[in-house]
């Protein structure tokens, strides 16, 4: 006989039939369940419902976002990149993801999301800074309300909510968005990051980019979930499913989730199912796990095609729009290109700087090494130059 089965014990039969009456389910799960299928605009009948200019809007920063993807990526062939992860096949979220904000929200950017930086209006050249090894931020947060590229898997998802919730604490209108591949939400930085905007109904948005593979593991050996989405349910936050391809479809998804934060109504959690047409990044060999004839199926399913067909259908797709939209990528590319070729003037020492407010003692005895390497450099350097100066003048008859 257990202890709880002793004569007498309130628990001997209670424990055995269910919780006690003080358990009940805090929220409803139904409306937090995501659609079966993901959430689809173009090729619909509601597609006769979008709004002409946001189409035009989201074509142009399509094609920028193509062309901006192609030149990062030949420079990084070049050497003037150390590293490019490309967002080429995914840039209908990334440009729905800047265009769903207001300009007093944040953004939380991945390193995969320097083209949601650009198309939030980010000078191209400052989202790479990071990428070309020279500085460790190309720009200034709280001018641009972008947070620094997260090179760390998921570490910026906590970051947002904790901007979130003090925003909402301090009274200001602010929704922070946080992107994320799936490759991030086995981290426990996602888990952790989701548990605290429910709880504490952060006015933040997740929106995970599911590109079918983490660097080379894919998503059915991460998770043996029904979706991604599906696991907001477990928070207590509501989940969507959208096509991450479909432009005008992820627009609409975040931009109702933004507004529903703003609202007051909390976080939610948007999967956008896409696929990440170029390898991991220029180092990665993606050949190696898996098929042309997977890339081949996903290019027909292209972002920019499948917007060009409603385009078409409302006769939106002039040779004058075209034109002047394929003008303006080639003119930014072309800036890039120019001004990424240039060596920049690095200071070493500016690697201890922005770190912490104050300096750290390891900090400081890291920078005084470094001073002191440099110094020796310079020092040599001015000894050799003498040096061969000497000889000029004894080899002179």
């Amino acid at each position: 006989m257990t202890v709880l089965e002793q004569p007498g014990s309130s628990r001997s039969k209670s424990s055995l039939a269910g919780p006690p009456p003080a358990w009940r389910p805090r929220v409803d799960p139904a409306p937090l369940l995501p659609d079966a299928a993901p959430y689809r605009l173009l090729g619909t009948d509601a597609a006769g419902r979008l709004d002409s200019g946001l189409l035009t809007r989201l074509y142009a920063q399509l094609v920028r976002g193509r062309r901006y993807n192609a030149q990062a990526t030949a420079l990084t062939r070049q050497g003037r990149l150390a590293v490019y992860p490309s967002s080429t096949g995914q840039e209908a979220c990334e440009v729905a993801a800047a265009l769903a904000l207001e300009e007093r929200d944040w953004l939380f950017p991945s390193y995969r999301d320097t083209l949601a930086a650009v198309a939030r209006g980010l000078d191209p050249v400052q989202a790479l800074t990071l990428l070309r090894g020279d500085w460790h931020n190309g720009y200034d947060p709280h001018e641009h309300r972008i947070a620094p590229l997260c090179t760390p898997l998921a570490t910026q998802l906590p970051h947002a909510v904790g901007l979130a919730h003090a925003a909402r604490l301090k009274g200001d209108d602010v929704v922070a968005l946080a992107m994320v591949g799936d490759g991030g939400t086995s981290e426990g930085d996602f888990h952790e990051a989701l548990n605290f905007a429910a709880l504490w109904q952060a006015p933040v948005v997740f929106l995970v980019q599911n590109n079918g593979f983490a660097i080379s593991v894919p998503l059915a050996k991460q998770t043996a979930a029904p979706s991604l989405a599906h696991k907001a349910v477990g928070y207590g936050m509501p989940g969507r499913l959208v096509d991450g391809n479909d432009a005008p479809a992820v627009h609409e998804v975040l931009s109702e989730a933004v507004e529903r934060a703003r609202g007051g109504g909390g976080p939610t959690l948007v999967e956008a199912v896409t696929y990440r047409i170029e390898a991991h990044t220029n180092a990665d060999d993606a050949t190696r796990y898996r098929a042309d004839s997977e890339v081949e199926t996903w290019r027909a399913h292209d972002p920019i095609a499948l917007l060009e067909r409603e385009l078409e259908a409302r006769r939106l797709l002039t040779e004058e729009f075209v034109g002047a939209t394929r003008d303006g990528a080639e003119q930014m590319a072309a800036d890039l290109r120019e001004r990424m070729n240039a060596d920049p003037v690095l200071d070493p020492m500016d690697l201890f700087n922005h770190v912490f407010a104050e300096q750290t003692s390891q900090l400081r005895e890291q920078a005084e090494q470094l001073r002191a390497e440099l110094d020796a450099e310079a020092a040599g350097h001015t000894e050799d130059a003498a040096g061969t100066d000497g000889s000029a003048e004894e080899a002179r008859p």
